[in-house]
């Protein structure tokens, strides 16, 4: 079956909205002290909140991660395939290109703690490089998850993600009334989990039509407008400093019910922009982003980086009045200039994944045996060991980050040890074998 070219194009939307926002709400200013500072323009000019209703696009990507997921497990499973070589080939798609950032962020930061970098510029860098690594550990355990929540979905249908969703806004009352905040880390599950959980549906045609689409839209979009408008929950779906509670940390109900509005909308005008992908030079333009879409993620910030220390720690560029009309005329040079630089870092830096995917490919079999006593335990450490990256960056307090470095060490070396190497598995890889299997676990 061939790929469905509206699930790439969600993914690949999703992808280039997250890196626009990232970089639209970036701001950088010189202190009165001289320092270099990162001032918070949701905090500072309020009513840019509003414009996270457009960049927080996540629930796309698990939606059309689920689409994918669903189908991937059901010809896994067809062809006789279990769940340790199924969630393993997902895992090794996540934990290469996440290993090789991490582990050069962490080099570098070792060196500038080494040499005396100061604590302050250190933890907002190690932070900025870390901003996205929330998504890493959530996505990671819904791939972990997916032969239960796929079995649960053939079994009972629309009631699961009604369910999750049910659960999920439970937890949130729970979080915002007892004051439990470990009760809203099941919201990071159950919360994106209903977007792929709606992934499996739409997979198997099941969100056909325009009913249930309109339902979603309307039923979310009101939702989400009471329990801002009337409710306890803020209009940013982006963490804002001191802003309680948050919609994002954990994902809060009015975050379920904007996923829901998205979906339905996305479901709407899919039949307008499939015919529209359909023509090839379209398609062509879309296609390039889903092999690229983590280099893309993860090393968006760099450019932010490289841009401070090129305009602004040398005072080249200008500093108008954070959201004045000058401030917002400057961030299309701005966003040009970081477009640039992050297609040169592409350049550089994907051939070096490609190196790490061709080097597993030539040492580790893709058809067994498995060992499910490493990947599991993997999975165990590495997920943890992102959860503290996400929360305190790269460099907390200016430190380095010690225990949650050798725990993505440790539970990505265990994740890549599941697979026996070729040469006991009989036989040699074929060449892009791997490849193929990773391309297909995104």
């Amino acid at each position: 079956m061939g790929r469905d070219r509206y699930v790439d194009f969600l993914r690949a939307w999703a992808i280039v909205l997250v890196v626009l926002g990232h970089w639209l709400i970036t701001a950088l200013q010189h202190g009165p002290d001289g320092a270099l500072g990162a001032p918070e323009l949701l905090a500072a000019v309020p009513w840019t909140q509003w414009l996270t209703l457009l960049f927080q696009i996540m629930p796309l990507f698990f939606l059309a991660g689920g689409h994918a997921a669903g189908g991937s497990w059901e010809r896994t499973r067809s062809a006789g395939g279990g769940a340790t070589a199924w969630v393993g080939r997902r895992a090794v798609r996540l934990l290469l290109p996440t290993g090789l950032y991490s582990g050069l962020v962490l080099f570098a930061v070792g060196i500038c703690h080494g040499v005396g970098v100061d604590p302050g510029t250190l933890a907002l860098v190690g932070w900025a490089m870390a901003m996205q690594f929330w998504f890493l550990p959530v996505y990671l355990l819904l791939s972990a998850l997916t032969p239960v929540l796929h079995a649960a979905h053939r079994r009972w249908g629309l009631a699961v993600p009604v369910g999750m969703a049910v659960l999920a806004v439970l937890a949130d009352v729970f979080v915002l009334t007892v004051h439990a905040p470990y009760a809203g880390l099941l919201d990071y599950v159950l919360v994106w989990g209903v977007a792929y959980q709606l992934g499996f549906r739409r997979h198997d045609g099941l969100l056909a039509g325009r009913l249930l689409p309109a339902v979603l839209t309307v039923g979310g979009g009101l939702s989400f407008a009471a329990l801002v408008g009337l409710g306890p929950f803020p209009v940013s779906l982006i963490l804002v400093t001191g802003q309680t509670p948050s919609n994002t940390n954990p994902p809060s109900a009015a975050m379920l019910a904007w996923a829901l509005t998205q979906v339905g909308v996305c479901l709407l005008a899919a039949p307008a922009l499939q015919r529209l992908l359909a023509r090839e030079r379209v398609w062509r333009s879309v296609r390039p982003l889903g092999g690229v879409s983590m280099t893309l993620y993860l090393w968006h910030m760099l450019p932010v980086l490289i841009a401070a220390a090129a305009l602004y720690l040398t005072r080249l560029a200008p500093e108008p009045a954070l959201g004045s009309a000058t401030w917002w005329a400057l961030r299309l040079p701005w966003l040009l200039l970081l477009g640039v630089l992050l297609a040169l870092a592409v350049r550089v830096l994907r051939p070096l994944e490609q190196a790490l995917v061709a080097w597993y490919e030539r040492t580790f079999a893709e058809v067994g045996p498995y060992r499910p006593w490493l990947l599991w335990p993997g999975l165990a450490a590495a997920v943890p060991a992102l959860i503290r990256i996400a929360t305190g960056g790269f460099a907390p307090d200016g430190r380095f980050p010690l225990l949650p470095a050798l725990g993505l060490a440790l539970g990505t070396a265990l994740v890549l040890l599941h697979r026996a190497p070729a040469r006991r598995a009989g036989r040699r890889q074929r060449p892009g074998e791997t490849a193929d299997a990773l391309e297909e676990a995104a």
